[in-house]
């Protein structure tokens, strides 16, 4: 038996009770959960903004340690550190050979075999196939990836979503190149990482925007070298005359219709306006059709267009040598008991992220 979070009803907090896992079948793997973020992916789920199947075991954000292995695993062995990944892929289809592995066509055959965890003896899916608010879980060998012993796990936990996202929109969907203007709208874990990453590659300007100055603080410290305060200013209005007339580059980085929009507008002809955030389903975004006569771009980014098994071991790398700002992200480190408290913090904006640490 091992403890985890439960979601059985939309809109209410999540419940700590024991569940049971099966032995790994021969594709998957047991991790002993070291640490996991807690991500406004899982509370658009909570808060019934996105479906899933209830009651679910939600949590993706982790690192662990490999405690057991399926008959055919050839991926990793027992006593290796992982940071585990939603972005599973097959590796045969056409998105996984023409290098678009996040895109895969079948991700379900690469996640746990059917269901494989049991709450009051009864199957309970994991939520993105990883089910990370959990002190063990039971995953697919494609959803994980080694990684140096010396990676302190509570930060390689972020790797695992945040700062993926983040640092993979800007390198990988939009390939920033050096010298380029970037802003970024939304300094949270996403956000920061998205800054964080302009800055690694050498964006020249990279513009935070956001309604809380304590953010806007810490985005000079993952690399923002100007802020526009949106709750005193109309920062469309402002990144147009700060940058004389718009910006190659926008990231969205909170999934609001508003600030989707607004990243669209700051652009300048030619400029690529990515959304990162999570706009609620069903929602429609509108933009002024004339504009793409311009040239301009609008599109998304999943997960960072990672390809993960590649890009975690570089951002650790990244954090080893001290580019890459993990433990300035960490707002504080928690107990699975305080998980509800963690996501009343973020539905009021005042953390970065939180971990929870087992």
């Amino acid at each position: 038996m091992t403890r985890a979070a439960i979601l059985r009803e939309t809109g209410r907090p999540v419940t700590i009770e024991a569940i049971s896992l099966d032995d790994p079948a021969p594709h998957e793997v047991v991790i002993r959960t070291a640490a996991v973020g807690v991500c406004h992916s899982d509370l658009h789920f909570i808060d019934g903004l996105y479906a899933t199947d209830l009651p679910v075991v939600p949590g993706h954000e982790s690192a662990g340690v490999i405690e057991a292995v399926g008959s055919a695993v050839t991926e990793v062995a027992v006593g290796d550190h992982v940071i585990t990944c939603m972005s599973s892929f097959c590796g045969h289809c056409a998105q996984c050979l023409v290098g678009r592995p996040v895109l895969c066509e079948n991700p379900d055959a690469q996640r746990s075999e059917g269901s494989r965890l049991y709450l009051d003896g009864e199957p309970i899916p994991q939520l993105y196939g990883l089910a990370s608010y959990a002190e063990k879980m039971l995953v697919h060998e494609r959803a994980a990836v080694k990684i140096r012993d010396d990676m302190p796990l509570d930060a390689a936990a972020l790797i695992g979503c945040a700062v993926m996202t983040g640092y993979g929109a800007v390198v990988n969907t939009a390939g920033v190149r050096p010298g380029e203007t970037v802003v970024v709208i939304g300094c949270g874990g996403i956000g920061l990482s998205a800054i964080n990453g302009a800055a690694i590659v050498g964006a020249g300007r990279v513009i935070a925007v956001d309604v809380n100055a304590d953010k806007l603080d810490l985005a000079q410290r993952f690399g923002a070298t100007e802020v526009v305060d949106a709750s005193t200013t109309d920062p469309v209005a402002a990144v147009r005359e700060m940058t004389g007339g718009g910006t190659p580059y926008a990231f969205e980085a909170v999934g609001l219709k508003q600030t989707c929009e607004q990243a669209y507008e700051m652009l300048r002809p030619g400029g690529s306006a990515v959304v990162i955030g999570m706009v609620p389903e069903g929602q429609t975004l509108e933009i002024d059709a004339s504009e793409l006569l311009y040239e301009k771009t609008l599109t998304g980014s999943n997960m960072g267009s990672n390809r993960f098994r590649i890009d975690m071991p570089r951002l650790v790398e990244f954090h080893l040598d001290g580019r890459l700002k993990l433990d300035d992200m960490i707002s504080r480190r928690i107990d699975l008991d305080d998980i509800n408290d963690a996501f009343d913090e973020m539905r009021a904006g005042h953390v970065a992220r939180s971990v929870i640490v087992f």
